[in-house]
């Protein structure tokens, strides 16, 4: 696993503040968008990814964890707290991940203030109830996409921003973070699914093995890591065109309400950008927008050394 990986010292499952110890299995949720529903891992009946092959090998049986995803597809980070959270909180999980953010760096009314909000709001309920968190920064959807500079740079300075956001308050709650920006998402190109933008079966493999390997090094007991299921070779070009020519137009028009126009817009802010010689400003801008995002969120939070369940 070659994504760096960050924790703090905290005791495995801590208790929460409202929570007695658990006993029986245990309870794993799985909170974010369709990387972590599954999209790009495909088996009968719909996804698996990352979140289910980590499940699978938490504990050294299988059936001693309760596993729920609640991740969507599309999922922004207003749904995370507004759908996803209560009902995570009602499975009272011992582990809980929480991947998202990448939405929301493509939608034209994108807003650092109110994505550091949400996610603060759900990570702290979530530790607060007692659970131990899983967080990951995430790849820029533009070099991804390998998206023209005037759309490419916006978006890696708004996901530059989320990221820095999610780094902040990792390590205020006390998580377990995976640095997926790091992966060679784009050098290795069977880490990637045809749409070029969630992981293939492959990518998710290498997400679940490294959570699991930054477990280990917390000291969580876990049982054997993932194993790899036999891959088919990765899309060829003939596949990416044939993708593109049958599902991607329609995913591309499904989101052209909001997500078009959008990408369209910041294009063009980024063209008079760079005639000003503005560019540079415009990183600063943003970068300054995530620590003012930070800086305006409640102080505190929930005390990173907590008694062992």
């Amino acid at each position: 696993m070659n994504a760096r990986t960050a924790t703090t010292a905290r005791p495995a499952l801590p208790v929460g503040p409202g929570r007695a110890p658990a006993a029986g299995p245990l309870r794993f949720a799985a909170l974010g968008d369709s990387l972590t529903e599954g999209v790009g891992d495909p088996v009968q009946g719909g996804w698996r990814g990352w979140a289910a092959l980590l499940a699978r090998s938490l504990t050294a049986d299988a059936a001693g964890v309760e596993f729920g995803n609640f991740a969507r597809s599309g999922a922004l980070s207003h749904d995370l707290t507004a759908e996803q959270l209560p009902a995570a909180l009602a499975l009272r999980p011992g582990l809980a991940a929480v991947v998202i953010g990448g939405n929301d760096t493509l939608r034209a009314g994108f807003d650092i203030d109110r994505t550091a909000r949400e996610l603060d709001t759900a990570l702290r309920a979530l530790a607060g109830d007692g659970a131990r968190l899983l967080t990951a920064c995430l790849p820029d959807p533009g070099l991804l996409l390998r998206l023209p500079q005037p759309l490419a740079r916006p978006l890696a300075r708004r996901m530059r921003a989320v990221n820095t956001v999610v780094h902040a308050l990792s390590a205020r709650y006390g998580a377990v973070h995976l640095h997926l920006a790091e992966l060679p998402w784009t050098e290795d190109r069977g880490l990637l699914s045809v749409d070029r933008l969630h992981p293939s079966a492959t990518g998710h493999h290498l997400i679940a093995r490294g959570f699991h390997d930054a477990l280990a090094a917390a000291g969580h007991p876990l049982g054997p890591a993932p194993v790899a299921d036999p891959c088919a070779p990765p899309p060829g070009r003939v596949a990416d065109v044939w993708w593109m020519a049958t599902r991607g137009t329609r995913w591309l028009a499904e989101r052209s309400t909001d997500l078009l126009p959008g990408l369209l817009a910041l294009a063009a802010a980024e063209g008079r950008g760079r005639l000003r010689g503005a560019t540079a400003r415009l990183d600063e801008q943003m970068a300054r927008a995530a620590s003012a995002a930070l800086a305006g969120l409640p102080s505190g939070g929930v005390p990173v050394n907590t008694p062992n369940r």
